[in-house]
């Protein structure tokens, strides 16, 4: 273990070399920081919502109203492949957990299986002798759907989220149907209440310009829908829309704000399945009017002048600048599958963090002097050289942290001042074999080879086990939980890296220069 390969010592001074480097923004401010070149290393360890302040929402997802939607949809495949069937039907509507039908000809039974099943194979399907018919899920697949809509909510949530520029914000799923949001450094969170409180569910329809808005019911296959504009007694204009859908906003590539003729708009653009039905319906429909429906409200309804082929449009409108970003930014993030519901909001202000760093900064500091004075005392000059290894070691960790664009939290502090105290563990092994041997009479060669070779088996096993632990915090923990599994898991493999191959090295430098008759330890 005396032995030191060049290539060994190379790398140890790679390492170390590599780890200032990613160490050193976090000494400047975050401007000057992000100030720096992009082809250098610039990236600072990001402060957890405890530590810097920001803003904390609890959101509940309205799952039900999925299922409700799926049945919906449900009932109105239905309708058209029972008509084409040719299967005479009342009473087609929405039951709880499906949907239900009256057969006019009981004898059609087996047939109006057959068409139910071409809809899903996962259907529950019962039948009297009267023809009347009851259509519902099965517990698995109304799961499956729950499950499937809240990862989708988190994931749009995280979408939309990091477009509005928020640094490091946290989603996390709570429960069965609720969504923890933390926003380190966002003090008014009132722009992203807005935009997560949008569901986006932004539909292209045809105006039926033959029915008046205004009065009785709607026909079937229609809908009247308020709009954004308003008349002239500041009331809603209302649209007369068809119920079916020519082109979804699950078509759309990419939308962003501009301007056409001096006024804000929202550009948009379809993929090629969105871009052919949006051609075709324009194509066929020249001069009838288009409704652009977000959320079931007409936000635009302009007039198909020609053909467009291309998939590509603007949305006009009286719109903002802001109006316009926003609405380009849901269009692009997608369509919440469910509506969301605020439980909690609260605003963590960053006298809290301020202090809980500075109790942070005193823990780190005294128990860094006592680990120096106390290997200092214990063990000497190879003391020193441990207390030397265990500066590299946090500038290390810092790198680590800032390389992986870890959030630090209070329990991400606690595993720093834990590292600090584990780093010299492997020393204290190491020194107190290579002790025992001087003690039976070695020299101090062959001392410090046996006390290196017998201490690295000891070390091995109780980092793995310590790190096998952290790993498993990490992967089944939350928030802070994961904060301090991240800051445990880099502070052991620095604390390894330097006690085996740091120290090593000094130790071994210093006995090939000095060549000592006996070790001062």
């Amino acid at each position: 273990m005396v032995q030191y390969p060049r290539w060994q010592m190379y790398t140890v001074f790679a390492v170390l070399l590599l780890g200032i480097v990613f160490a050193a923004p976090n000494l400047l401010q975050r401007e000057t920081a992000e100030a720096i070149p992009e082809w250098l290393p610039r990236d600072q360890v990001n402060l957890g919502l405890d530590l810097q302040g920001g803003s904390y929402l609890l959101l509940e997802v309205g799952l039900d109203e999925v299922l409700e939607e799926h049945f919906e949809n449900l009932v109105d495949g239905l309708r058209g492949d029972l008509r084409q069937a040719k299967i005479g039907y009342s009473g087609l509507g929405v039951a709880p957990q499906g949907a239900r039908v009256n057969l006019r000809d009981p004898t059609q039974i087996d047939a109006a299986r057959q068409v139910i099943r071409q809809s899903s194979s996962d259907l529950l399907i019962e039948a009297d002798d009267t023809g009347q018919i009851s259509i519902r899920f099965s517990d698995a697949e109304v799961e499956q759907l729950r499950r499937n809509a809240l990862s989708q909510t988190l994931e749009i949530i995280r979408r939309r989220i990091d477009e509005t520029g928020t640094r490091e914000p946290s989603v996390q799923r709570q429960g069965d149907d609720r969504v923890l949001i933390q926003l380190p450094g966002l003090k008014d969170p009132e722009r992203v209440k807005e935009l997560l409180g949008t569901t986006a569910k932004m539909t292209f329809r045809f105006v039926d310009e033959g029915t008046s808005p205004y009065q009785g019911l709607p026909p079937p296959g229609v809908e009247f829908l308020d709009s954004n504009e308003t008349d002239v007694q500041g009331n809603p204009v209302r649209y007369a829309v068809k119920k079916r859908v020519m082109v979804s906003g699950e078509n759309l590539t990419t939308a962003y704000s501009s301007f056409q003729f001096g006024e804000p708009v929202v550009a948009f653009g379809f993929d090629a399945v969105g871009a052919k039905r949006f051609g075709d319906a324009t194509q066929k429909n020249v001069g009838r009017l288009f409704a652009i429906v977000l959320d079931d409200v007409v936000i635009s309804a302009p007039q198909i002048r020609s053909p467009i082929l291309d998939g590509n449009g603007v949305i006009t409108g009286s719109f903002t600048v802001q109006e316009t970003q926003d609405l380009a930014l849901l269009m692009r993030a997608g369509a919440l599958p469910a509506p969301v519901t605020f439980l909690e909001e609260r605003t963590v202000g960053a006298g809290l963090g301020a202090d809980s760093i500075r109790a942070g900064k005193i823990a780190s500091i005294l128990g860094l002097i006592f680990v120096i004075v106390f290997m200092a005392l214990t063990y000497g000059r190879f003391g020193i050289m441990a207390d030397i290894a265990l500066g590299l070691n946090l500038i290390l960790l810092l790198a680590g942290l800032s390389f992986l664009q870890a959030t630090l939290t209070l329990p991400g502090i606690a595993g720093i001042v834990l590292t600090i105290g584990m780093a010299v563990d492997a020393n204290v092994l190491i020194f107190e074999r290579i002790r025992e041997e001087a003690r039976n009479g070695r020299s101090p060669v062959p001392a410090i080879d046996a006390g290196y070779k017998r201490a690295m088996t000891t070390i091995i096993d109780s980092n793995l086990t310590t790190l096998i632990a952290a790993l498993l915090l990490f992967f089944f923990g939350t928030g802070p939980v994961k904060g301090f599994a991240v800051t445990l898991s880099i502070g052991l493999v620095t604390s390894m890296f330097t006690a085996i191959m740091v120290t090593r090295l000094m130790v071994v430098t210093w006995l090939r220069r000095t060549k000592p008759a006996e070790l001062p330890i």
